[in-house]
């Protein structure tokens, strides 16, 4: 059987310092300074708040007290109770004079779920393939549309996270080069600072790049077109180094600007396999599905 708090003058818990009328079954819209001056009859009204906690004895705190009863009686409220006593009945709104508590009536809520085996770039027309064991990610820090590993470890130099693999794709923009091959030889050199020198915000993750030297590069068909990759492996001052690659390629909407997808793979036995590269490539495809065609289907892919 639920016992009520009878009606009575009690700690507010939404205005330390204040007392507020409970009717008995909800908070009324009335409050007071503790023993002092009504501000409203202590009428019922239809709004309804929490209720405060169930104390047992007679009511004989000073002002400093009510502002610890106020204190535990809203910990008490979030919590669902301490096990002590019975809690007053619940119903109504929660408003509460001094603001609202959220509701899950006034969350948002959330659409379908996307493919989490596809990277959407919607911008450039296109899909990704995510590999096992990555997930689309977030970046708010340079914006682009990103796939990493899950597992990450301990930068090896600046303190915070790394990825054994990232995988990012934009737009080539700012730039005078029309040709696949130019701008792939004009990016690897910012994509391997931004992947193992230093990131945006100017932390060295790995304490800077020591050496590079190309291992791939040539001519490649991506959807459907034909496409240029510069491949590096690169070694740094902190950690195992890996292996970096800049893919131009038109993009098949819009003007048909370059398109640039950016690879970086740590080496060594953690890191991701190489053919993963490829595997990415051959699985990049218009939204919707199929293969576009055009210049370049012929092409064998480049060698090693």
């Amino acid at each position: 059987m639920t016992t009520r708090t009878p009606p009575g003058w009690y700690p507010d818990p939404g205005v330390p310092g204040a007392e507020r009328w409970w009717d008995g079954t909800a908070w009324t819209a009335h409050t007071r300074a503790p023993g002092g001056q009504v501000f409203g009859p202590p009428e019922p009204v239809t709004a309804v708040v929490v209720p405060p906690a169930r104390r047992r004895g007679p009511l004989m705190i000073g002002a400093a007290a009510a502002l610890l009863v106020a204190a535990v009686a809203v910990a008490v409220t979030l919590r669902g109770g301490d096990g002590g006593g019975p809690q007053p009945e619940r119903t109504g709104s929660s408003a509460v004079a001094s603001g609202t508590v959220d509701s899950p009536s006034a969350r948002p809520t959330s659409g379908p779920s996307p493919d989490p085996h596809t990277l959407v770039d919607q911008l450039n027309g296109i899909t990704l393939p995510i590999p096992d064991g990555w997930e689309k990610t977030d970046d708010a820090v340079s914006g682009l549309l990103t796939m990493t590993t899950k597992d990450t470890y301990d930068c090896p130099g600046d303190a915070g996270f790394c990825h054994r693999g990232t995988v990012t794709t934009s737009t080539a923009t700012m730039t005078d080069l029309t040709t696949a091959e130019a701008v792939a030889k004009n990016d690897i050199t910012g994509a391997a600072n931004a992947a193992y020198d230093h990131d945006p915000v100017g932390s060295r993750p790995y304490n800077g790049l020591t050496s590079h030297r190309e291992v791939k590069s040539g001519p490649v068909v991506v959807d459907g077109r034909t496409g240029y990759l510069v491949r590096w492996q690169v070694r740094t001052a902190a950690g195992p180094g890996g292996y970096v690659e800049s893919l131009a390629f038109p993009s098949t909407v819009g003007s048909q600007s370059m398109v640039i997808a950016r690879f970086a793979l740590d080496a060594g036995p953690d890191g991701p396999s190489l053919a993963l590269i490829d595997t990415v490539t051959r699985g990049i495809a218009p939204i919707g599905g199929g293969q576009n065609g055009g210049v370049g289907t012929s092409l064998a892919p480049p060698s090693r």
